[in-house]
């Protein structure tokens, strides 16, 4: 049977439905555990809080895939056992070669991490084509942004525990984690993935010096964000300078996905469409 080559995307804005209508909900659930004080709300509050943004941002992409036949099950799919494996690797991963926290650590703990949002990537893409870029990209955003996601989940629990109960800590941390989203584990696993992907040949992934690169600069990248803000939070304290540190490692990191965005729309145009679905 023949199939025919996908056509460019209209590009809707779904992801500004996506963000509006669960910010919409964040604040009908904060306002209804406020007036009922129900700590049934609690968990549900976390979970979108910190699904919010990491979800508008893989649609986001999702909408920018071009000549991908990206579906959005594969997507879907992506994002929750893709996050769950790197979460659960990382978690086994990290007591075995981290055993306090120092800078050494906090350098271990970027290359672990990025190891093991990369095997979310391959368990899901395991049984499918992988010679498309963009397809890496979109994927690699997925996974990283469910880990992103689940891992968020985790922190604000765990400061609504540490703070006795404390509402206003539990949305700080929340909103904080949120917003800071995009700049971290979504855009450093997108970065490798498509890289892995572009690289590959005859369907294959192959582990060669520009993957190897691709994954040294985003540990590093992670490293830099988890590191500069101990120092920072050690000189200064909490405040405006974490942010500021924050914000210019994932600048660099966006500019970066940026690129490789570019390079995967460009690829789409010089080689042959996907021939199956994903």
């Amino acid at each position: 049977m023949k199939i025919q080559p996908p056509v460019p995307l209209v590009r809707q804005n779904a992801w500004i439905k996506v963000l509006s209508t669960a910010a919409v909900f964040y604040v009908l659930l904060l306002v209804a555990y406020l007036l009922t004080d129900n700590s049934n709300l609690i968990p549900t509050l976390v979970m979108v809080g910190n699904f919010m943004v990491p979800v508008t941002f893989v649609a986001f992409l999702y909408e920018r895939r071009h000549l991908s036949r990206l579906t959005m099950p594969t997507v879907s799919l992506a994002f929750l056992y893709g996050g769950l494996v790197g979460v659960i690797a990382a978690s086994l991963l990290e007591p075995f070669f981290i055993s306090q926290l120092d800078l050494g650590a906090i350098l271990k703990v970027g290359f672990i991490e990025e190891f093991a949002k990369i095997l979310g990537v391959l368990v899901i893409a395991r049984h499918r084509r992988h010679d498309s870029e963009m397809t890496g990209l979109i994927l690699g955003a997925a996974v990283g942004m469910g880990f992103a996601a689940l891992e968020s989940t985790g922190y604000a629990f765990t400061a609504f525990l540490e703070s006795q109960g404390s509402i206003s800590t539990t949305v700080g941390v929340t909103l904080i984690r949120g917003l800071f989203s995009p700049l971290g584990h979504g855009t450093w696993t997108a970065i490798l993935a498509s890289v892995l992907f572009r690289e590959s040949r005859g369907g294959h992934f192959r582990i060669d010096l520009k993957v190897i690169g691709a994954y040294l600069l985003v540990s590093i990248l992670h490293a830099m964000w988890d590191g500069l803000t101990l120092v920072v939070t050690y000189v200064s304290g909490p405040g405006l300078g974490v942010f500021i540190a924050e914000g210019v490692i994932g600048i660099i990191g966006l500019f970066v996905l940026w690129l490789r965005w570019r390079d995967a729309v460009r690829l789409q145009t010089v080689m042959p469409p996907e021939t199956e679905d994903i």
